[in-house]
């Protein structure tokens, strides 16, 4: 088992270790995550797991319970309403950032993460990588909006987002109607207008709480 020197090496690896097994519900909502068993479960010295489990909790995945450590964070109804109703606003101003600041070769990427997300809709719902695909796609407009306090604020409401174990990213219907909303926040960026890429990416995130009020 490596030992606590090669910590700063690990501790990438790790806490993307980690937050896969959140995000995919392999760790599931509540769950304890226990330094000693985690590292256990990784193979890896407790110095970078209590290190990855510190940023989990930063980016909201993780809370600490008094007396009982940290566990993975369970985000009800309400709290997603919560988190949805202000990543409408910042993703909106994200994309409206982005959108005079992409060059041909970053529109090229997202339209390949597109194709991706498009392509999974002939296979059944694979939650975590959806979720993947999904946070890639936001991750890259926000990161291409050149204003880094926002990116480090969606970044939490994003993770958290993906947190909700409802059927907004595995119903079939929910999914298509996503992907097809992304498609229209690429065509927006793609025509370099901040204002229909503001529109675009916040009625992507309208739509999710539409959905939610529907079930």
């Amino acid at each position: 088992m490596p030992d606590d020197t090669s910590a700063a090496l690990l501790g990438p690896s790790v806490h993307r270790q980690l937050r896969q097994l959140v995000l995919s519900g392999e760790l599931e909502p509540g769950a304890p995550l226990s330094v000693l068993a985690l590292a256990a479960r990784l193979g890896v010295s407790r110095s970078p797991v209590r290190e990855a489990v510190q940023q989990l909790i930063y980016e909201g995945l993780a809370v600490t319970v008094p007396h009982a450590g940290a566990r993975v964070a369970v985000v009800d109804d309400a709290r997603i309403r919560e988190v949805l109703a202000v990543r409408a606003v910042l993703d909106g101003l994200a994309a409206a950032e982005a959108a005079t600041r992409l060059t041909e070769a970053d529109l090229a990427k997202l339209t390949a993460m597109l194709a991706a997300q498009e392509e999974n809709l002939r296979d059944g719902a694979d939650s975590a990588r959806d979720a993947e695909l999904d946070l890639e796609f936001h991750t890259f407009i926000r990161d291409s909006s050149g204003n880094a306090t926002l990116a480090d604020e969606l970044a939490r409401l994003e993770s958290q987002a993906h947190l909700y174990r409802g059927d907004l990213w595995t119903r079939e219907r929910n999914r298509r109607i996503a992907v097809r909303e992304h498609r229209r926040i690429v065509e927006a960026l793609e025509s370099g207008h901040a204002e229909d890429a503001r529109a675009a990416a916040q009625a992507h995130v309208h739509g999710l709480l539409t959905r939610l009020d529907r079930r």
